[in-house]
């Protein structure tokens, strides 16, 4: 698994291309999430210039995991979208707390994998891998925690995986889907 990191502009624009299929492919094909799309992309208002990338690729150069990482002082997903996950509490707004969006780590190479359960997006045997990748990339920014929104059977793979994270709030049922806030120390 190679994976680079950076923001976009510092990514080719082809790499930056394939990461936003990949991401199509995996939110909107696979899991059947409703976001807006262009063109076969999936990209997002927290999709600008300080959004940083963080992206797997096998060896043929193909994504196969990718991951969105933005400072909390500036608009992200759990304070925009997901407020209600903190049950009243004000969403992270400071440099030392990074969100992580769009985690998915599926390997499409793999016929064999199923891929339409939450889960899928950590159905590669590269996301653990990938999920340190993103706190060590965030951790060189400054950051000290991740938080992100995430289906609740992400809470028990972070724990195997021997990641320290715990809910910032109760699990809700919003759209057909159990999510939480969930923090991960870096």
């Amino acid at each position: 698994m190679n994976v680079i990191s950076g923001a976009a502009a510092e990514l080719s624009s082809e790499l930056f291309s394939k990461i936003s299929s990949y991401r199509h492919k995996v939110f909107v094909e696979t899991l059947q999430w409703k976001l807006e799309t262009k063109d076969g992309a999936e990209l997002d208002q927290f999709d600008h210039a300080d959004t940083v990338y963080v992206v797997a690729q096998d060896n043929q150069g193909e994504v196969n995991g990718c991951a969105r990482l933005l400072p909390t002082n500036q608009p992200y997903l759990l304070s925009e979208v997901f407020p209600q996950l903190l049950k009243g509490a004000a969403p992270p707004c400071t440099t030392e707390v990074w969100e992580l969006s769009r985690f998915a780590a599926v390997d499409f190479s793999k016929k064999h994998q199923k891929h339409e359960t939450p889960l899928a997006q950590v159905s590669s045997s590269n996301a653990y891998q990938l999920l340190q990748a993103s706190i060590d990339c965030a951790a060189r920014r400054g950051a000290k925690r991740l938080i992100t929104v995430s289906p609740i059977g992400i809470e028990r793979w972070l724990l195997r995986g021997g990641f320290k994270a715990h809910r910032s709030g109760p699990p809700m049922l919003i759209d057909g889907h159990r999510i939480f806030a969930c923090l991960i120390d870096v």
